[in-house]
């Protein structure tokens, strides 16, 4: 075939795109409302940076557009939750939007050193349980492995010294075989988590599979420290013993780890938060780093009959739109794993899931770009639809941008992704 067949309409693809994220971008600008939350800058420095084919240089309308987003999303920053996490209106989120946002207005720079400053005396004491646990002691939404990914995001890169307080707790909660330390008990009588009472989160979002991305992201960084491999081979494994067929004949995982026999039926949700996407990634990546290529395979081969099964129709439900594109439930984070396991996996099964995925996002983010009422996406929580990065427009787009355009993967860490 002509390339310059194949040219064209990714052109056309590419261009979509970036017309969707900047009329986004400059709806925030004329009236975003406040929010710590990373999605506007992440979404904006991969505008910024976005050219097409044959240009040489960026879209400069695209590029003023980002660059009054950034300053728009700056001006209303420290508005929010004071917590330490990535997501749901954390510093850490705060400190990802600040480090990209440098890129376009390096003075905040400045802003980004105070605030992992602050982040780094926090961490210092140790204030986390390693019994009894709630979420925010460990996950990556609103825990220790989000922030730790955060300081991964953008430069500089961490120090080792740095990433001392977070490494010690995380290995700590993973110092037996069935991950004891993280059975949650913190959540009886509650009404939508009780479910976990007692019980070890699997998922990326909130469970071992998030804490596995924040400890290969640490190898990755300070080399093969005993402990830290011990930790990370025992929460792999114990991963591993929590699959399942399911009826679709997916290589499953609950929610939550086997209380007994693995469940019948097919599973819904498999996405970034929860499910064979994400975990099957964690596993994958620590495998890699860990230099163990036979539980590489065998996620390599969990996630292909994933892919080879998946189904928009069954796998992609909930309201609002944006909620089923967007990166925590929906196609976006799907396809963000998808490219993951093509580019450093060269797995074939991913490549071809990936332009699926693609082909749906950009033929619905126009659509989901209006759509930019509060939903109620993960329990619980609301999410603004135009600035969220987890359950929104921003996010989608990002990872349309990224994996079907080859914009930057620099936020890639966000999601315990590469």
């Amino acid at each position: 075939m002509d390339p310059g067949s194949q040219a064209a309409p990714r052109r056309v693809a590419l261009d979509s795109a970036v017309r969707t994220a900047v009329r986004l971008l400059d709806d925030f600008s004329e009236g975003g409302h406040a929010t710590p939350d990373p999605g506007i800058p992440v979404l904006a420095c991969l505008v910024a940076e976005t050219r097409g084919p044959a240009a040489r240089t960026p879209d400069p309308v695209a590029a003023a557009s980002a660059g009054r987003a950034v300053a728009a999303w700056a001006r209303v920053i420290g508005r929010g939750a004071c917590h330490c996490g990535l997501y749901d209106g954390g510093l850490a989120g705060t400190l990802v939007g600040l480090r990209l946002g440098a890129r376009i207005h390096p003075p905040l720079h400045r802003a980004a050193d105070r605030l992992r400053d602050h982040l780094l005396d926090r961490a210092e004491a140790r204030p986390w349980r390693a019994a009894d646990v709630g979420l925010s002691d460990y996950d990556l939404i609103s825990g220790p492995s989000g922030t730790l990914l955060a300081l991964c995001v953008g430069t500089p890169q961490p120090r080792r010294s740095q990433l001392l307080a977070f490494t010690a707790h995380l290995t700590e909660l993973c110092d037996s075989g069935d991950l004891h330390r993280l059975r949650t008990g913190q959540y009886s009588g509650h009404p939508r988590p009780d479910w976990m009472q007692g019980r070890v989160n699997t998922g990326m979002g909130h469970g071992v599979a998030g804490l596995v991305a924040a400890l290969t992201a640490v190898v990755r960084r300070v080399g093969p420290e005993q402990e830290l491999l011990d930790a990370l081979r025992g929460a792999t494994r114990w991963l591993v013993r929590q699959s399942f067929d399911d009826d679709r004949s997916i290589r499953s995982w609950d929610p939550a780890g086997l209380d007994g026999l693995p469940p019948s039926g097919a599973r819904t949700r498999q996405a970034w938060c929860y499910g064979t996407p994400g975990v099957t990634w964690a596993l994958w990546d620590a495998a890699d780093a860990l230099g163990d290529r036979s539980t590489a395979d065998w996620a390599a081969t969990a996630f292909t009959t994933l892919a080879q099964r998946y189904d928009e129709d069954f796998h992609l439900f909930g309201d609002p739109l944006t909620d089923r594109l967007g990166l925590c439930h929906g196609a976006a984070g799907v396809l963000a794993v998808a490219d993951a396991f093509h580019r450093w996996a060269g797995l074939p099964a991913a490549a071809t899931l990936g332009e699926r995925l693609a082909d749906h996002l950009g033929r619905r983010l126009p659509a989901a770009r209006t759509s930019g009422e509060p939903g109620t996406t993960r329990p619980g929580r609301t999410s603004a639809a135009r600035t969220s990065l987890l359950d929104g427009a921003p996010g989608a787009l990002s990872a349309l941008l990224t994996a079907d355009h080859n914009a930057s993967r620099d936020w890639l860490p966000c999601l315990g992704l590469r």
